[in-house]
C-alpha cells in the first residue's frame, strides 16, 4: 500500500515539472493578470474592460470639463466687464459738450495731420466717422487726403485711401480703395461707406487684393488705456480685419502697418479697467487731444514724441 502511494506521488510530481516548463493556457483571474509584469512571455497580455471607463479617464474627463467651464466663466465675466466699460462710456460720450467735441475733433486730426509718421505714410486705412456714434471726426483728415493733389507732378506721392464697408453681421467687412469724398454713399445705418463698384461699374480696389502693404491704420473705438487696449462696440469688426491683414502682410513678407486709434480724452481708461480676450487686437499709440501716446516698440521706432 506505501509503495502504491510513494509510486503516486512520483508520477504527481512529474507531471507538475512538465507543466511548470509550459506556457500557462488557462485564463488568469483579472486581478492576478494585472498585478504581474507584462514582460513575462508565459503570461498572456492583460485586457484592459472596455465597457465602462477606468477611474482615471473619468477624473481626465471630468478635469477637463471644469477646465472648459472655468474659461467659459471667465469669459463671461469679461463680456459683462465689457458691457458695463461701454454702457459708461456711451453715457459720458453723450454728455459731452458740442463745443468741448469739436475742439477736440480739429486737436485730435490736426495731431495726426502734422505728424512726420502720416506725411510720410503712401497707402493708409482710415475710418469715417459717424456723427450717431459719437467717434471722433475724420471728415477733415479724409479730405486733406483726397484733395491734396500730387506734389511737383507726382501722382505716386498722393496717397492712397481705403475706407470700409460692412458685408454682413458676421464681423466681414472690406477696405477698399476711394479717390474723392463722392465716392460715399450711406447706408441703411445711414453711416458713409464705399460701393462695391465705382461711377463706371469697374470693382473698386480691395486692400487684401492690393499688389503694395499700407502703412498705417487709422482705428476707431469705444475705450482705450495707455497699454494699447481698445475696446469696440462689440461686433468685432475691426478686429477681424486687422488679425486677417497682419496674417495677409506676414505671408507676403511685408512690414506690419501702425495701428493708430483716435480718442477723446474722455474715453482713455485707467489700466485694468478694459478687460481683454486673445481675439482682441491692441492698437500702437493713441492720438488724443492732449497728444500723441506711442505705446508699442514699432510706435516708439516710428513716432516722434
Amino acid at each position: 500500500m506505501a509503495m502504491g502511494r510513494r509510486a503516486h506521488v512520483r508520477e504527481l510530481v512529474k507531471a507538475a515539472r512538465v507543466l511548470m516548463t509550459q506556457p500557462l493556457l488557462f485564463p488568469l483571474p483579472k486581478l492576478a493578470a494585472n498585478s504581474l509584469s507584462i514582460n513575462n512571455p508565459l503570461l498572456p497580455t492583460p485586457q484592459r474592460p472596455l465597457p465602462f471607463p477606468s477611474l482615471a479617464s473619468r477624473s481626465t474627463v471630468t478635469m477637463s470639463t471644469n477646465k472648459n467651464d472655468n474659461v467659459q466663466d471667465q469669459l463671461d465675466a469679461i463680456f459683462k466687464q465689457k458691457k458695463v466699460v461701454r454702457s459708461q462710456v456711451r453715457k459720458t460720450l453723450k454728455a459731452m459738450d458740442p463745443s468741448l467735441r469739436s475742439h477736440e475733433d480739429i486737436a485730435v486730426q490736426d495731431l495726426v495731420l502734422g505728424a512726420p509718421w502720416f506725411k510720410s505714410c503712401q497707402r493708409l486705412c482710415a475710418y469715417i466717422s459717424c456723427k450717431a456714434l459719437r467717434e471722433v471726426d475724420t471728415s477733415k483728415l479724409l479730405s486733406e487726403i483726397l484733395e491734396n493733389p500730387a506734389k511737383e507732378g507726382h501722382m505716386e506721392l498722393r496717397k492712397k485711401l481705403y475706407v470700409p464697408r460692412v458685408e454682413d453681421k458676421n464681423s466681414h467687412m472690406r477696405m477698399l480703395n476711394i479717390s474723392r469724398i463722392d465716392d460715399l454713399i450711406a447706408n441703411s445705418m445711414d453711416i458713409l461707406e464705399p460701393a462695391s463698384v465705382d461711377s463706371d461699374g469697374n470693382e473698386r480696389e480691395d486692400v487684401m487684393e492690393a499688389n503694395d502693404p499700407v502703412d498705417l491704420f487709422i482705428l476707431p473705438g469705444l475705450a482705450f488705456d495707455r497699454t494699447g487696449r481698445r475696446l469696440g462696440r462689440g461686433g468685432g469688426y475691426y478686429d477681424t480685419f486687422i488679425r486677417n491683414y497682419q496674417e495677409l502682410a506676414k505671408t507676403k513678407n511685408w512690414k506690419q502697418p501702425l495701428l493708430v486709434a483716435l480718442s477723446y480724452s474722455s474715453q482713455i481708461m485707467n489700466e485694468g479697467v478694459i478687460p481683454m480676450t486673445e481675439n482682441d487686437i491692441p492698437v500702437d499709440a493713441l492720438v488724443s487731444p492732449s497728444g500723441v501716446i506711442p505705446i508699442s516698440s514699432a510706435a516708439l521706432d516710428r513716432i516722434d514724441v
